[in-house]
């Protein structure tokens, strides 16, 4: 039976960060993935996400962002590879919305720059939108996207470079857990290891049932159109990514054009699924949804409800109070796990693997990570 010091379930953002900073601590690390490298069947691909400080799900995670950015663009330059890019950020809707409100109370309570546009000003900054005359908008600077499949691919690279062996298309069957170690068990062979760290993604009912976390996985779709009067006044050095919340409390993201104008411009309701499982996910496109998506944004960018280009799912795996789970597992002190990002999570990619290095090689980090505790109420 192979033995290594570490094994990572899932090679997906947190994975992948997990099996490279572990590795860099010197971990003979062994990393197991259910589908390719930086695959298309999860939550860590679709080209682009939103990566921004002004935190309004809680003030409680800018420490972690300001350590992610520091990381993002360490591992940019390690890997030579181009995964950041700040473009600046809206967060729009009524001043006591939510996306509102709660970014403007985070950036207040860490002093992080930003300006509050009224929407006269939205509209003479950003031509784009045509916010209502109630609606106003925190402008972050340093508010941008990062890239999934590069970032997966930077840090498989990294770790395979420093040691660690990846086997792909080897999903984990089980996993079991004691003092003298851990065994998980696949199609192809068993392993053992003296830890384990489990970033299950949407499989984490299935691999994490024993935590004692009501986790709902939901479908969600990214839409990408083409632009009426075409890309160029969505490059990112004219249209920043935006958050806009409108009643009754409905998100709608997207980003500027970051590739060719067949590429088209990415917008997406933010949680705004189906329940769902990652086996039995409808992963097809329906026209009613398209239809949605399109009349919402005729109304606040109405050159981006252009034509229908294509569209891809992707799965949420949602806790209760959409807060992550962060922590060694309660019942087995040799395994971490990682899940329930709720989707906002990849942003923070970078520090997440930092800090899953941290609790498997001494059980504690320097990190604030209080609020991912799998022991909170629900």
């Amino acid at each position: 039976m192979e033995s290594y010091d570490v094994i990572v379930a899932g090679l997906g953002g947190m994975g992948s960060s997990a099996a490279y900073h572990l590795a860099a601590r010197g971990q003979r690390v062994l990393g197991l993935e259910r589908f390719g490298p930086a695959h298309d069947l999860g939550a860590s691909h679709g080209g682009s996400r939103i990566t921004r400080q002004s935190y309004f799900e809680d003030p409680a995670y800018v420490p972690l962002l300001l350590r992610a950015y520091e990381l993002w663009d360490k591992l940019a330059h390690d890997s030579g590879q181009d995964l950041i890019t700040l473009t600046g950020g809206l967060m729009m809707g009524t001043p006591d919305s939510r996306t509102v409100d709660g970014s403007r109370r985070s950036a207040e309570r860490w002093g992080l720059p930003h300006e509050m546009l009224d929407a006269a000003e939205i509209r003479r900054r950003f031509p784009l939108f045509t916010p209502r005359d109630d609606e106003v908008a925190l402008y972050e600077a340093k508010a941008g996207l990062v890239r999934p499949e590069k970032t997966v691919g930077a840090n498989l690279g990294l770790a395979t470079r420093l040691g660690a062996e990846l086997r792909f298309h080897e999903p984990v069957a089980e996993w079991s857990a004691g003092g003298d170690g851990v065994t998980v068990r696949t199609e192809a062979g068993t392993y053992r290891a003296d830890a384990l760290v489990i970033c299950p993604g949407a499989w984490a009912p299935q691999l994490l049932a024993d935590l004692g976390v009501p986790l709902v996985v939901e479908r969600q779709v990214q839409f990408w159109f083409a632009p009426t009067g075409g890309i160029e006044p969505f490059r990112p050095d004219r249209q920043p990514i935006f958050i806009w919340e409108g009643p009754p409390g409905t998100q709608v993201y997207g980003f500027p054009a970051l590739d060719g104008a067949d590429d088209g411009v990415k917008f997406a309701f933010f949680r705004r699924g189906e329940p769902t499982t990652a086996d039995t996910i409808d992963r097809s496109i329906r026209a009613e949804e398209v239809e949605v998506i399109a009349a919402h944004l005729a109304t606040r960018v109405p050159a981006g409800a252009g034509r229908f280009l294509r569209g891809k799912t992707c799965l949420y795996t949602n806790t209760p109070d959409e807060h992550f789970v962060i922590a060694r597992h309660p019942a087995h002190e040799r395994v971490t796990v990682a899940c329930g990002f709720s989707g906002h999570g990849f942003k923070f990619v970078p520090v997440v693997g930092e800090i899953l290095a941290d609790l498997v090689l001494t059980g504690a980090t320097g990190h604030p990570i209080a609020l991912f505790d799998p022991a909170r109420a629900w």
